[in-house]
């Protein structure tokens, strides 16, 4: 399960950092429950990952509110806003229990608009600030709007937001307090981390604590995790963090935006594909669905092998545009539900862990060796052995190298135990042939 979901708070309480902020958002909520709220609604903006959309979710779990959310991943124009934000905003709710309460008597929805600095908004149809402001004005209920960029959501038709609004911003947390938190993680999952580790992960985080979470998750394959792994946590693009670009691909209507998305996260088609390989089971529901997308996702797989096989990149993005445009138009369903992505099990297993990482190195110092070059330089050259390693070329240079298993899987894969014991086989006969040859 992604921590970043199983850990997410319960309560305002427990988000990390940004007191101030809190407590106005905490104040006006207060407001509403006396039913006499200084302004209807409110914006929290701030940079991605510092808690906003948290802090909206456990206020209404604090006030026992329920939430009607228009995320990203929906089609948020001036009809959509009106037909769903409208009318919650203007309905009476229903309480907890089933039964109707007035507002009067504590009942209340939670409008909540997140990325709303993100407006689909296309030709002919600009009205999507206009139907916000509208909404604001007709509200029973309490509406939160979520920014990363606050001035690019009052700009042009957005500007009366300004008056209708509370403005709160919400800040970087303190590196102490991403600390703390991850010790609590680390306690809770009976991991011992060395305390270098977590320092690392708070500080190249910037400030994003989804990103630190799933971090601290990525290099959590032991139970206890020493310095060894610190050149290993990686200096991610924090903005179009690969959980959060995959929701986009996997929701997106139409090719263009999953494929923008993608061309938006550092990561290559090769890791990607694993990505949405774990995941399309989480999110599409019906078999058809799950069946067609499956079979783009194999066509995607088949430009990978020839770009291996040919030596030609030109064909990554054929690849590219297949499992992420090509997957999200194969769905003929909507699914508006909330789903929780998984870190590819792959990565997980090898790609993160400590034995991978001591077989690649080996398997470079093993390379340069024989190609008289350093370790280093060779590592370099790793993915243009993979195309040579095929049949009986794979065991006859697994023989002259005289690779392990482990090395063998990083150029192969599943074929790993084939072709070693194959290998085995091979330098055996070579044995006996040299014992018996008296010329």
């Amino acid at each position: 399960m992604n921590w970043t979901e199983k850990y997410r708070p319960s309560s305002l309480r427990e988000v990390i950092g940004n007191k101030r902020a809190k407590d106005k958002l905490l104040q006006w909520a207060r407001e509403w429950q006396k039913g006499r709220p200084s302004k209807k609604a409110i914006i929290l903006y701030g940079k991605a990952g510092v808690g906003k959309t948290s802090s909206a979710h456990a206020l209404a779990k604090d006030f026992n509110w329920q939430i009607i959310e228009l995320n990203a991943s929906d089609e948020r124009n001036k009809d959509i806003i009106e037909k769903i934000a409208l009318t919650g905003a203007v309905n009476e709710a229903i309480g907890a229990n089933g039964i109707y309460i007035s507002s009067k008597e504590g009942a209340r929805k939670l409008i909540v608009l997140d990325e709303a600095d993100n407006l689909y908004e296309k030709a002919g149809d600009y009205g999507g600030k206009r139907a916000i402001v509208e909404t604001i004005k007709a509200t029973k209920q309490p509406i939160i709007l979520i920014a990363n960029d606050y001035y690019q959501l009052i700009k042009g038709s957005g500007q009366e937001l300004r008056k209708l609004c509370l403005v709160v911003e919400f800040k970087k947390p303190k590196i102490n307090e991403i600390i703390s938190l991850l010790r609590e993680i680390c306690r809770k999952e009976g991991i011992k981390a060395d305390m270098k580790v977590l320092y690392t992960i708070a500080t190249r985080c910037d400030g994003d604590i989804r990103s630190a979470i799933n971090d601290l998750q990525a290099v959590a394959y032991e139970r206890r995790i020493g310095k060894e792994v610190i050149p290993y946590i990686g200096y991610r693009d924090r903005e179009k963090e690969i959980f959060k670009a995959l929701h986009k691909i996997l929701k997106a209507k139409d090719m263009k935006t999953a494929i923008r998305e993608a061309r938006g996260i550092d990561e290559s088609p090769e890791n990607l594909i694993l990505w949405i390989d774990e995941n399309i089971p989480y999110e599409y529901r019906h078999l058809n669905d799950l069946k067609d997308a499956y079979e783009v996702l194999s066509k995607a797989d088949i430009f990978l092998g020839r770009t291996w096989k040919r030596q030609y990149y030109g064909l990554w993005s054929y690849a590219q545009e297949l499992m992420t445009g090509g997957v999200a138009v194969a769905k003929r369903h909507e699914y508006r539900n909330f789903v929780s992505y998984n870190f590819p099990a792959w990565l997980r297993e090898m790609g993160k862990s400590k034995q991978f990482r001591q077989a690649k190195a080996q398997l470079a110092q093993k390379i340069g060796k024989k190609m008289h070059m350093s370790s280093k330089k060779a590592m370099e050259f790793l993915h243009e052995l993979k195309p040579l390693f095929t049949g009986d070329t794979a065991i006859r240079l697994t023989a002259k190298l005289d690779l392990g298993q482990e090395e063998i899987y990083i150029l192969v894969g599943e074929k790993a135990r084939e072709i070693y014991e194959k290998a085995k086989e091979l330098k055996k006969n070579e044995k006996q042939t040299l014992l018996f040859n008296f010329k």
